[in-house]
């Protein structure tokens, strides 16, 4: 199967949902499909308020539908909800083509943080994006039933791997012997860093990453280690590095941080919201609490390989083949509701795996 994949949210940037469709990308080619990229680069940029390391793509209604069509695709899926998103849903809705959909960012949380918008109308605004999706894919259980509470509807589960053989346990200490407390991920005021920063711990607390509240941070917590941008082997190393895994977002759909940690075998520290509540087994492979101090002290007595053995059961395999069979899923479905459907578009070629 060949799928195009519209997303806001691509190289360079360095996030979530770039990772997981980079990675699906991998194991969608080792399976026999192929992911073809939409995504901001195609299009003439601006940069994203508030985040101006971020291009958005000026919306180009023509140009886009020319690089669809010439794709040649059998399947779109739509990652984001932003321009490039919204263009290609457009162009679908135009050719009567279906789509798939992913609710990926829960932007109610990130938008009421930075400006005196109310909540209901940024759910208003993703739940008019994906109603006339053939099915919107969604990463937790929890989140789940959080969105349909909120009126959406064709909800179809679709997790996360983790790659295992690059997040394991290593004798590595690079921040001294500890306790090290640490926090992966973006640097910004959603993710509820402070939370984690104010607290009283002992030891040695490190920050991976940037963002736009980085320097802040740096400025009001100059005892913390912040350590940037770290990839692949050096990201493996900190997390190993690490006696607990502090992660305080209350934000997060699912939180890919949270299994790259449990691979190193180190424990997490959360509040009990969605994406914790669906990853960490609280006494096992983490600790969940109200109370993220005391979470974070009781996560280091707990056992370090029944911590990996946790994230073992995320393979990247599986998600791969969960995401092509949602497709297929969510297309069959539209044909017995009557969804209107341009013959000219090959949908009855998709791989079954």
């Amino acid at each position: 199967m060949r799928i195009l994949l519209a997303t806001d949210a691509w190289s360079p940037q360095i996030n979530g949902v770039v990772r997981t469709y980079q990675r699906l990308a991998h194991e969608l080619q080792l399976i026999g499909s192929e992911l073809v990229v939409l995504g901001p680069e195609n299009f003439r940029r601006v940069p994203c308020p508030s985040y101006p390391e971020i291009g958005l793509a000026v919306p180009d209604q023509r140009h886009c539908s020319k690089l669809i069509e010439n794709a040649r695709v059998d399947a779109i899926h739509i990652a984001t909800e932003g321009p490039v998103g919204w263009m290609a849903r457009a162009h679908c809705l135009r050719r009567r083509l279906p789509f798939t959909s992913s609710f990926h960012t829960r932007f109610a949380d990130y938008v009421s943080a930075r400006w005196p918008i109310p909540e209901s109308w940024v759910y208003a605004f993703q739940r008019r994006f994906h109603a006339r999706s053939a099915g919107v894919m969604v990463a937790t259980e929890s989140l789940a039933a959080d969105l349909r509470r909120r009126g959406f509807e064709r909800l179809l589960p679709w997790t996360r791997g983790v790659d295992t053989a690059l997040f394991r346990p290593r004798p590595v200490r690079l921040f001294g012997e500890g306790p090290v407390f640490l926090y992966a991920g973006r640097v910004a005021v959603e993710k509820n860093i402070e939370a984690f920063l104010r607290l009283d711990l002992p030891g040695i607390k490190v920050v991976v990453g940037d963002g736009p509240q980085l320097a802040e941070l740096e400025a009001q917590y100059p005892e913390v280690i912040f350590t940037g941008v770290r990839e692949g082997e050096g990201l493996a190393a900190c997390y190993a590095s690490a006696d607990v895994f502090v992660f305080p977002s209350l934000t997060d759909t699912f939180g890919m941080v949270m299994l790259e940690a449990m691979a190193s075998g180190v424990p997490v520290a959360a509040f009990p919201a969605i994406g914790p509540k669906d990853l960490v087994t609280s006494g096992v492979s983490g600790i969940l609490s109200d109370d993220l101090r005391t979470a974070a002290l009781a996560a280091q007595a707990l056992d370090r390989a029944q911590v990996r053995e946790k994230a073992m059961a995320f393979t990247w395999q599986a998600a791969a083949k969960l995401f092509l069979g949602n497709i297929d899923t969510a297309l069959a479905q539209a044909r017995q509701r009557g969804d209107s459907v341009s013959r000219n578009f090959p949908m009855a070629r998709a791989r079954s795996v």
